[in-house]
């Protein structure tokens, strides 16, 4: 039986059950370390002086053009700078990035001071300045690839936003989706191995951004399982999971189901019973989800995966409390409910052996407004977002069955940055 604490631990106490970092330790590691999200600096053990190269991405980490150029760059180990630009779905973009790039468009890449623009056309310019990843862009092994995926992209497009409901006129757009799909996994059987090629290379950089979009959002909306459907692809990704570089920048279905409606127009759900009960495990859990058409990993959780739930929510937690409408914006006593309520989650997230300390009364709504906003891998990991997200939805399950606000699928504005760009 589960020994009971009375009281939730203080920010204090959850900070000395984290590991002790200085601001610089924190630094070196996000420059020296794993692929990961809140780096400003990329060196792969080399001089500062020696960088060519500032990427400049999305802050929400989310783009799927920008992390096709930033996990080039990771697996390259090109030395390289970051500056984050707000996606215009998620806040206002900032004046400096119009004075450089007027249209707006991310991501946008500076090499030894000339700006290059539109993903492909920077992939070429870095390939020119430092060697193709395995084989370049124009190989004739990779240029077929990079057709057919562009054909498997317009096949989703048409049944994610063209069909709604589980009328017959869905039925052709998804049969014409599983022969693209079909024809990809032809293309990965050519091979020995997982990849497009022999070995990674810039093909699959190609593929992971669409690919793991299509996984989520066709899940959610569809209720279909890519990866169950297709073992080659599944290979694939179980593949691409090995390597840090992806990890670092995989996102997870919550996050790809509510930011790619604004992003694409809409995605229209079939509605039927299956679709309806994969949105809502995605939604409200228990994660990891098991269903066949939910496979976001087949990773085991990595042994600090709590520690780094519990690090980023005691970083920025003055902020978080300030943003929720069930926080500081309905006055101090809400904000101090809320700080309690916080605490229970993590204080059951970091000391699972001992019984969940319940909440104050009336902050279900608060803890849902922020399970449902985490964002991956903006904030943390994916295996890390699962834990978080469980924590604060046992605290909140134990005292109502109240939701936050539904997420706008207009835009994504709830996500805006600017209140946590000082951290």
């Amino acid at each position: 039986m589960a020994a009971a604490i009375a009281d939730p631990l203080s920010w204090e106490d959850l900070r000395e059950l984290l590991p002790l970092q200085s601001e610089e330790q924190l630094q070196q590691a996000r420059r020296e370390g794993p692929t990961n999200a809140q780096a400003r600096l990329r060196l792969f053990g080399r001089p500062e002086s020696e960088v060519r190269v500032t990427l400049y991405r999305d802050h929400h980490a989310w783009c799927p053009y920008c992390q096709k150029v930033w996990l080039w760059l990771e697996e390259k180990r090109i030395p390289y700078r970051i500056r984050k630009v707000t996606m215009f779905c998620y806040g206002e973009k900032e004046r400096w990035y119009k004075q450089i790039v007027p249209s707006g468009m991310l991501p946008a890449l500076e090499l030894d001071g000339r700006l290059h623009t539109e993903s492909d056309q920077i992939l070429q310019a870095l390939e020119q300045a430092f060697g193709p990843l395995e084989a370049g862009l124009s190989d004739p092994d990779v240029f077929p690839l990079r057709q057919l995926e562009r054909r498997l992209f317009r096949a989703w497009c048409q049944w994610l936003c063209y069909c709604e409901g589980e009328g017959a006129h869905s039925a052709p757009a998804e049969q014409h989706f599983a022969r693209m799909a079909g024809l990809v996994e032809e293309a990965l059987e050519t091979t020995s191995g997982p990849f497009f090629l022999p070995r990674f290379s810039s093909a699959d950089v190609i593929f992971i951004p669409y690919l793991e979009r299509m996984n989520a959002s066709l899940a959610y909306y569809k209720g279909y399982g890519l990866r169950s459907e297709h073992p080659a692809i599944d290979r694939w990704f179980s593949a691409l999971e090995q390597r840090s570089t992806y990890l670092g920048t995989q996102s997870d279905f919550h996050t790809h189901a509510h930011d790619l409606p604004p992003q694409m127009g809409c995605c229209l759900a079939s509605g039927s019973p299956e679709q309806r009960r994969v949105a809502q495990l995605i939604d409200q859990g228990p994660w990891p989800v098991e269903h066949p058409a939910v496979i976001e990993t087949r990773q085991p959780a990595p042994a600090g995966a709590a520690l780094e739930a519990a690090s980023r929510i005691v970083r920025h937690h003055a902020r978080l409390l300030a943003v929720n409408p069930f926080g500081l914006q309905q006055g101090p006593e809400a904000a101090a409910r809320l700080d309690g309520a916080l605490r229970c989650a993590l204080t059951a997230l970091l000391q699972p052996q001992f019984a969940p300390v319940p909440p104050p009364e009336g902050t279900a709504a608060g803890l849902r407004y922020l399970r449902d906003r985490i964002s991956v891998p903006r904030d943390m990991s994916l295996h890390a977002a699962r834990l978080l997200r469980g924590a604060l939805e046992a605290c909140a399950s134990s005292v109502g069955s109240e939701q936050g606000p539904a997420l706008p699928i207009q835009h994504r504005r709830d996500q805006n940055p600017e209140p946590f760009l000082a951290a």
